[in-house]
């Protein structure tokens, strides 16, 4: 998923939208103190409006208990420390105030990478080594990361997103990440020992379901566990990204132990960070509303009350058209369009805000 599609116009709108005020204090009475499942959303509005962004919100409200907030590293905002203003800092801000103005938590997930192509480094400067081993993107790295967690006092802070993508295509560099992860944990746990600290894994790729010719003779449906377990002890729980509409022709066809070998592999909580299966077909996969519901039954099913928080990427479906407006007038290639549009129907409802038989579903699991 093109986290910086998807964030780039919500940034920009989000800067309009609040001014003024401190950073407000995380809530006494947490969600995520319940002891159960959060349920969350990727803050994307349906089109690239203000209104959308207002009303979005107000959505997430009646259907979720968080934002997942996930912006790419601003690197030369960081790059000599964590203090200083710029555009980066302003724009998350006033996100978490409108999270805290709809009584939304949030979680952070600080990314390095680009969304469309995983395997590269996204916005380095010029002359900068795309590599985890340069000292310019360790420092980076590591004051963003402390500056969210001294910002926000985050109770869930991601690290990386599907860091197994990257590692699969740089083996010789997945060690230089561990070691930074390793570093930046090490000093948010500090500061902030109840801070619960992860990296995500794509768990379709993860589970070699797609052919890569970087993975050998791996086999399908046997987890690369040693790409989680080289984190450990350092992670808090264990999180995934699925899509599995990429990989089965239709929901039906999920295994009914595709997920549950996490629970078995950890006695960690267990999370979702991004997920979804799109209700109509894109490109080469399938879907359908009724495939929709099918995959979030099989997800509760298989990974239920071991779940600590579970994210459908998006709850609205996007208007494509306003989408490929606004990125043309930001000059972007046309094919960032076509390749957001794959992901442009996981929502619970339609870019009119009528409903889907899947947000049912959601809203039953939320509220038993």
């Amino acid at each position: 998923m093109n986290r910086l599609i998807l964030s780039l116009t919500i940034l920009l709108l989000a800067s309009l939208a609040c001014n003024g005020g401190g950073v407000p204090p995380p809530p006494e009475d947490s969600i995520f103190d319940s002891g159960k499942t959060a349920y969350g959303f990727f803050p994307s509005p349906p089109e690239a409006t203000l209104d959308s962004i207002f009303q979005l919100y107000k959505d997430m409200s009646q259907h979720g208990d968080f934002v997942l907030i996930q912006q790419n590293t601003a690197w030369e905002d960081f790059v000599n420390g964590t203090e200083g203003e710029s555009q980066t800092r302003t724009d998350l801000i006033n996100q978490v105030k409108l999270a805290n103005q709809n009584y939304l938590e949030y979680i952070f997930v600080i990314d390095a990478l680009n969304g469309l192509n995983r395997r590269e480094f996204i916005g380095l400067p010029a002359g900068w080594e795309a590599s985890f081993a340069n000292p310019d993107v360790r420092s980076a790295y590591r004051n963003y990361a402390l500056w969210v967690a001294r910002t926000f006092h985050p109770r869930y802070l991601g690290l990386a997103s599907e860091i197994n993508t990257y590692m699969d295509a740089h083996p010789n560099d997945a060690g230089n990440f561990i070691s930074l992860y390793n570093e930046i944990y090490a000093l948010v746990k500090a500061e902030a020992p109840d801070t619960q600290i992860f990296v995500s894994f794509q768990w379709d790729d993860l589970n070699n379901m797609f052919p890569q010719p970087e993975e050998g003779n791996r086999q399908r449906l046997s987890p690369n566990w040693e790409q989680i377990e080289a984190f450990e002890p350092n992670l808090d729980l264990w999180v995934i990204s699925t899509y599995p509409y990429f990989v089965f022709p239709s929901a039906s066809e999920i295994p009914a132990d595709y997920y549950t070998p996490l629970l078995s592999r950890t006695g960690k909580p267990v999370a979702i960070a991004e997920s979804g299966f799109s209700s109509q077909p894109v490109g080469f996969a399938q879907g359908s509303p009724d495939d929709q519901v099918i995959f979030l039954n099989a997800v509760h099913d298989q990974l239920g009350p071991r779940l600590a928080f579970w994210v459908n990427t998006i709850l609205t479906d996007f208007n494509m058209d306003s989408y490929a407006a606004e990125m043309a007038k930001q000059g972007r290639d046309p094919k960032d369009a076509e390749a957001l549009a794959n992901f442009a129907f996981m929502g619970f409802l339609n870019p009119d805000r009528s409903p889907k038989p899947a947000l049912e579903a959601w809203d039953g699991f939320r509220n038993p």
